[in-house]
């Protein structure tokens, strides 16, 4: 399957789906290559962006977990990376 690079941004919301979120993480840590985490105190929001390495399907089963997150919104985009 042909493989792609991707970003990930997701915002958090809700401080109890953190746990879950890493869960998910790394349960996909073969295709996450960086990991950013940014606290938003004056919000009471976080921000983390993933740079992920993988085929559709593997990073589509990814945000579509993480989408799934009460709490959590996250937006993607993907490239060719040949």
């Amino acid at each position: 399957m042909e493989r792609r690079i991707g970003a990930a941004v997701m915002l958090i919301k809700d401080r109890s789906a953190i746990n879950k979120l890493n869960q998910i993480v790394s349960e996909h840590a073969d295709i996450v290559i960086g990991r950013q985490g940014i606290p938003i105190k004056d919000r009471e929001m976080n921000v983390i962006t993933l740079v992920l390495d993988g085929s559709t399907d593997e990073i589509g089963s990814l945000t579509g977990q993480i989408g799934r997150l009460t709490g959590v919104q996250i937006k993607s985009a993907l490239i060719k990376g040949d």
